[in-house]
């Protein structure tokens, strides 16, 4: 029996005994996880979900969190910049093994669903929704805004950075400066590839600005 499941915008498909590597998950080496998006089940016979199997999920076994191989990125200023940068960059991946392919009784399994390291923010919405649903229309927009975790600092201090790229920090989970103040080379062409800031966060200075307003 094999199914087709779906994870980290992925698709895999996969039989009980594989070892593959998944975008990084929010689970610990050891800890048993389960996909419950499964798009297909096949064997003696197939079913297509709709576009998910219901009542179906894969179980599996966390390994370890893993980096994958280095990537070359090469970014070129235009002009009035006048500058080029050469950086290298490991992706967070997590090594799995199949354990189990069930064909029903999913949801009534008890397993730790699997769930993306950087869905923090999706786990929010979803645990909202039906608060969001209940209420009036008027309200959603309020909903929105409060977003924003308590305490997080004001990063529409930062040159720059407005709302939109503030939501888009706060969603990636940089809540404070003091975070910004401590990213590494590796740190900074993460998300500005991740958050498509196109080198903004060097030519801004914003770890140099995020140090001096986190004292």
């Amino acid at each position: 029996m094999f199914a087709v499941l779906k994870t980290g915008g992925k698709q895999y498909k996969v039989q009980a005994g594989d070892i593959l590597r998944v975008e990084k998950l929010a689970a610990d080496a050891g800890e048993k996880v389960q996909f419950n998006d499964v798009l297909m089940l096949g064997g003696d016979a197939t079913v297509v979900g709709a576009p998910f199997v219901a009542g179906a999920g894969v179980q599996a076994d966390v390994i370890d969190q893993i980096k994958g191989d280095k990537l070359i990125k090469f970014v070129k200023r235009r002009r009035k910049h006048s500058s080029k940068r050469t950086v290298g960059h490991r992706q967070k991946l997590t090594l799995i093994k199949i354990t189990d392919i069930l064909a029903e009784g999913a949801d009534a399994s008890g397993v730790k669903a699997a769930v993306g390291a950087g869905s923090v923010s999706s786990a929010v919405v979803e645990a909202a929704a039906p608060a969001k649903k209940a209420a009036p229309k008027k309200a959603a927009p309020k909903a929105e805004k409060a977003a924003a975790p308590a305490g997080a600092d004001d990063l529409k201090k930062l040159s720059g950075v407005g709302p939109a790229l503030e939501k888009k920090l706060l969603e990636a989970g940089v809540t404070s400066f003091a975070q910004i103040a401590g990213w590494s080379e590796a740190d900074i062409a993460e998300f500005d590839e991740k958050l498509s800031f196109k080198g903004r966060i060097e030519r801004e200075g914003w770890v140099a600005q995020a140090k001096d307003l986190a004292n």
